[in-house]
């Protein structure tokens, strides 16, 4: 499935095509974020900087694979330990202005505490919450893109659980 919207982010336009699947090209730069399932629930994690909630994620370190991105994502925004995982998808996001492109990785997860949540290293992150995955529309805003992509995440996790993995 392809899907183009666009969005404005801090006063800039941008423009989003998103994929299902593993690209061919693989990039190892961009950026990740995790729909990560705790038993039935839904890990979000907020910023200190609002109210913003969304999916443990960030950028793509130089040297990282996207998969290397998304455990190391997870852990440091949430304390998770991921148990295993699998590509949603992907979307290319350009500003319209022509001042930056990337690519975006969506990861489902599924994952399990290490310990208590204590603080991202980064400080970006200041709180994590279990949510019940039907009430994700009261704290992700990401259109027609994050409903399909949240619908993708748990299709993913039910034949995932099924396989008995």
């Amino acid at each position: 499935m392809e899907i183009k919207s666009q969005f404005t982010y801090r006063g800039r336009a941008f423009n989003v095509v998103y994929k299902d699947g593993v690209p061919d090209e693989i990039t190892t730069s961009g950026g990740v974020h995790c729909y990560c399932f705790y038993n039935d629930t839904l890990v979000l994690v907020g910023y200190a900087d609002g109210d913003e909630w969304t999916p443990p994620g960030g950028a793509i370190e130089q040297g990282e694979t996207y998969e290397e991105a998304a455990i190391r994502e997870v852990w440091e925004e949430s304390n998770m330990q991921v148990l295993w995982m699998e590509c949603i998808g992907y979307q290319d996001v350009a500003a319209v202005d022509g001042h930056g492109r990337e690519r975006q990785y969506r990861m489902v997860c599924i994952v399990e505490p290490y310990g208590e949540f204590e603080a991202d290293p980064d400080g970006d992150v200041s709180k994590i919450k279990l949510i019940d995955p039907k009430e994700y529309k009261a704290y992700i805003h990401w259109g027609e893109i994050g409903d399909h992509l949240m619908a993708r995440a748990l299709e993913m996790r039910e034949r995932h659980s099924k396989q008995g993995r």
